[in-house]
């Protein structure tokens, strides 16, 4: 894997990330988790043509859920919503949800699972194999703060992003802002966080120069000619049908509301749109959540100052998410990986 300095969603405090795959003998597919036991205020953006999800509507902010546990994120195109419910029964049994009372003189509560899917039937070789309720419930099972595994995992498993193999991306950024009710004396730190799912119709190369759209602080030498002309072919080697999708989640450990969760979300797609060309088209399903961890409080002076340095920082991470979500990636399937095309890339990055 490329030693790149993209941070993870991870640092955001609280996120934990997990995933379940399978790969081989007809199968290419498999789910990520974002799991927030300490629970978040969520948000919501749906900008492509041709959106899978779950539970969109419960996080628009005049509606009634002001918190959730859980973010599912899945290959398996529809079908795969199956798998959050999985992810619904791992956080039943741990009593995070949305409190319904008492019921046989037990608390139950109602765990609202957002998701998503991409598009990747039949890439392993049956469109019958997709992931059901045990990936989800597998996913969360493994989700861990000191997530190491992206590229072609999880969610990414079955994932292609202009021809090339796709895969699952992470990036973080600390935003420092002036404490205004100190009188400026100290700083308040806000990390941002990003995770993406990159499957997209558009690519995350840009075949001109063989690197990405957004190389997000990366210092990467072009490929040689040889490598370049196999990029070029592999970006075009692609079915008459696109059907895609770039999904993900945008977190903060700001405290912010619905309302400024789902504009959190609504800046990051900037940054899946820098960084995947085109995007949003009417065969992908961009979908990206917003997470608000709620553990630092933004200052109430000038608040959307900070606020748009927030914006900012979201659309950020997103791109370089979606970077290195492809950058990361390995051959697993019919789709080469850009690791395997433009090698002397990796070579001159260390």
């Amino acid at each position: 894997m490329i030693d790149l300095p993209f941070g993870s969603i991870t640092d955001v405090p609280g996120i934990t990330v997990g995933h379940h795959q399978r790969a081989g003998r007809g199968w290419q597919t498999g789910t990520t988790a974002i799991i927030v036991e300490s629970g978040a205020t969520p948000g919501v953006d749906v900008r492509g043509g041709g959106p899978g999800t779950r539970e969109t509507d419960a996080l628009h902010p005049q509606n009634l859920i002001q918190e959730i546990h859980g973010i599912c994120l899945t290959g398996g195109s529809a079908y795969g919503l199956a798998a959050a419910h999985g992810v619904m029964e791992w956080l039943e049994d741990r009593g995070l949800g949305f409190p319904i009372g008492l019921m046989n003189g037990s608390p139950q509560v109602v765990p609202v699972v957002p998701a998503a899917v991409i598009f990747d039937l039949g890439r392993g070789g049956s469109p019958t194999n997709r992931p059901d309720a045990t990936f989800g419930s597998k996913a969360a099972g493994n989700a861990r703060r000191s997530q190491q595994r992206w590229g072609s995992v999880g969610a990414g498993t079955g994932a292609r992003a202009g021809g090339l193999q796709g895969g699952v991306g992470t990036a973080s950024t600390t935003v420092r802002l002036a404490d205004t009710e100190s009188g400026g004396d100290s700083d308040i730190e806000i990390t941002v966080g990003a995770l993406a799912v990159a499957n997209p119709n558009g690519s995350v190369i840009d075949p001109a120069t063989g690197l990405p759209w957004e190389p997000c602080g990366t210092r990467l030498r072009r490929p040689v000619a040889d490598e370049r002309h196999a990029l070029i072919a592999a970006l075009t080697d692609q079915a008459a049908l696109h059907l895609n999708t770039t999904i993900g989640v945008v977190a903060t450990s700001a405290r912010l509301d619905k309302a400024e969760a789902s504009k959190m979300a609504s800046v990051a797609h900037d940054g899946l749109a820098r960084a995947v060309r085109p995007a949003h088209s009417m065969t992908d399903g961009d979908t990206i959540f917003g997470l608000a961890v709620g553990a630092t409080n933004l200052p109430v002076v000038a608040r959307h100052v900070a606020l748009n340095a927030i914006l900012k920082a979201a659309s950020e991470t997103f791109a370089a998410a979606c970077t290195h979500a492809v950058l990361s990636a390995s051959t697993i399937g019919e789709a080469v990986a850009y690791s395997d095309v433009c090698r002397s890339v990796y070579r001159s990055s260390r």
